[in-house]
């Protein structure tokens, strides 16, 4: 297994102390920092779990990723993904579903339902019990399976006559 982290200046192979990570999520100055980059998306992931290392990426290796978009006002989403060796699947953070059809734009115009974003708190402990317990699914937080998302969820980043941003 080969794990890897692009977040703010730990951008390596393998994952930082959790501590190093925490006041991103926790601290006023912290979260000022992870958004002035001039980038609001991050992640943290493992490839070649279950004994699938030596194998084809995107195909037979099994990676799992977690992705850490973050929003000075909404706060953070998250997804959770698992692919290869047949497998596939996805989940999101699970915010307040009713704004699934309200969209604020990412830094890279991608727009991103407000209905999947979590407070900035609750989102650290996902991402830490992502590391403590190897890439498992955290368990701290409530989360929605792609699959179970409304068309257009993610309308993509052209805006259309019934797209309003938060």
């Amino acid at each position: 297994m080969r794990k890897h982290t692009h977040f703010l200046d730990f951008d390596d192979e393998g994952w930082p102390d959790p501590k190093l990570l925490e006041p991103y999520f926790l601290t006023a100055t912290g979260r000022n920092q992870f958004i002035s980059y001039g980038n609001d998306s991050w992640g943290l992931g493992i490839w070649g779990v279950d004994g699938t290392e030596h194998l084809q990426p995107y195909k037979d290796r099994i990676d799992i990723d977690l992705t850490i978009q973050g929003n000075p006002k909404l706060g953070v989403l998250l997804c959770y993904s698992k692919s290869g060796g047949g497998q596939g699947m996805s989940y999101y953070s699970k915010g307040d579903l009713s704004r699934l059809h309200e969209w604020v734009k990412s830094t890279h115009d991608d727009l991103l339902p407000v209905g999947l974003f979590i407070p900035w708190e609750q989102a650290w402990k996902a991402v830490k019990e992502f590391i403590e317990r190897e890439a498992a699914l955290p368990a701290c937080i409530e989360w929605i399976n792609a699959q179970d998302l409304p068309p257009n969820t993610f309308p993509g980043p052209l805006l259309g006559p019934n797209v309003h941003l938060s």
